[in-house]
């Protein structure tokens, strides 16, 4: 099978594309310096730990999304997980903040997933964690032979709650052969309609069925349980909170962990207390990047309040400088882009994400901590906003220029035509159906 040649990771190509824009940068971030510098921040310290940053790109979202209601294809859209992989080996080429993916099963799975390690290895590219797919019907596959309609490991059949454990068990499997270390699930169980299910029984059923995940996994891996307030289900959703993935995780094992997904909560809601709270269980398994304002929109993250995502980037932040005990968070793109290039929405968004965190650590820990203790909300507030406010584009450019990727993405992927040779090798899809993948 043709594949597309990847200017990406041609590192004459990105020298070339980076030597207009090397002067300017070297001046802005020297301006940049001396105004840290005068905070008693060093520059350097910040790049450095912004360069080491990074975020897994989906394998989903390299692909045109959608609604409900309708998905618009575009040209060059990935064929198999190779042709994903050629996605996201751009997407990091060109970012340098994506060095891991995360596949989806059965989605992605292949008679051979020993080639597909050593295809992502030739790119340059690792796997994150594995995601399970019991929220749809898989027909023709035989070890899908059950529908999932009313549910899967919440599901009243135990025949049914049998095959969903087994899928699950089977991700972990292919994901040693990738050498990920995590599963995530995510299920679409709930009801419709007031009366269709007993919450207190779905729920028991759901954690017997997480028990029995959990003891089919590697001791060396982790279970991260995610949770979304409603879609499919939009009466009633068995994991539908922060407080029921926490109950459900603690009554399952050590290693099973909450996943929060910034789309997946109520309106309002006060997302960096709820990464806060985790935290202080020892329950945070990590994130889920993307940006909303109805609901589980799946925009690109920080599209719509990156004020927000700084905060929760200030709790993240905040547990490192503490030294809290276990902290160690997985960090994952998921997005769905129905009118943009799926590689520029998710390069864009690891940039954004990266600021974020870039923005959290130019927070003077200190003097918060003293303006919180002496009750001055003012000071508190505008100490935080002085670490948002602050440009540090000029961080996020020289972090990818020393790890010889492009000091603009954007520019850069379209001055490779990539997208116009992929949609060359790669036939069309059809479009007109509805769903988000």
């Amino acid at each position: 099978m043709d594949q597309v040649t990847i200017p990406a990771l041609d590192q004459d190509f990105i020298a070339a594309q980076n030597a207009p824009l090397a002067k300017a940068l070297n001046e802005d971030y020297a301006a940049l310096g001396r105004v840290l510098d005068r905070r008693g921040i060093a520059i350097d310290a910040i790049t450095t730990a912004v360069g080491g940053f990074a975020v897994a790109a989906p394998t989903w979202a390299v692909g045109s999304g959608g609604t409900r209601f309708a998905r618009f294809p575009m040209g060059g859209e990935p064929r198999n997980i190779f042709d994903k992989l050629d996605d996201c080996a751009v997407v990091h080429g060109l970012a340098s903040a994506t060095p891991t993916v995360s596949p989806h099963f059965p989605w992605d799975e292949t008679e051979d997933m020993a080639a597909v390690k050593d295809y992502a290895a030739a790119l340059g590219l690792g796997f994150d964690a594995v995601n399970s797919n019991t929220f749809q019907d898989h027909p023709g596959n035989a070890l899908h032979p059950l529908s999932y309609k009313y549910g899967s490991l919440s599901h009243t059949d135990a025949a049914v709650r049998a095959q969903a454990v087994a899928h699950n068990i089977r991700c972990v499997e292919l994901g040693e052969k990738l050498g990920s270390k995590a599963l995530t699930v995510w299920i679409g169980d709930g009801a419709n309609f007031p009366g269709q299910q007993h919450f207190g029984r779905a729920f028991d059923r759901y954690i017997q069925s997480t028990q029995a995940i959990y003891a089919g996994m590697p001791s060396d891996w982790s279970l991260f349980l995610e949770h979304k307030m409603f879609e499919p289900a939009f009466y009633a959703t068995v994991i539908q909170d922060w407080g029921s993935s926490l109950l459900a995780a603690q009554a399952t094992g050590d290693r099973c962990l909450c996943l929060v997904d910034l789309g997946h909560h109520a309106p309002n809601v006060n997302i960096e207390m709820i990464v806060s709270r985790l935290i202080h269980a020892r329950k945070l398994a990590g994130f889920h990047f993307n940006d909303s304002k109805y609901g589980d929109d799946d925009l690109d993250a920080g599209a719509i309040e990156p004020y927000r995502l700084f905060l929760v980037f200030n709790e993240l932040v905040e547990a490192a400088y503490r030294h809290t005990p276990g902290f160690k968070p997985s960090y994952m793109l998921d997005q769905s882009h129905n009118v943009t290039d799926p590689i520029e929405s998710l390069m864009t968004s690891a940039v954004e994400v990266q600021r974020a965190y870039a923005q959290a650590l130019l927070v003077d820990r200190a003097a918060l901590d003293g303006f919180q203790d002496a009750n001055d909300p003012m000071m508190a507030s505008q100490t935080l906003k002085a670490a948002f406010t602050t440009d540090v584009q000029p961080i996020l450019a020289m972090a990818r220029s020393h790890k010889h990727a492009a000091i603009n993405p954007l520019a850069a992927y379209r001055a490779s035509g990539y997208r116009a040779a992929a949609a060359k090798v790669r036939p069309a899809k059809s479009g007109g159906s509805g769903g988000i993948v």
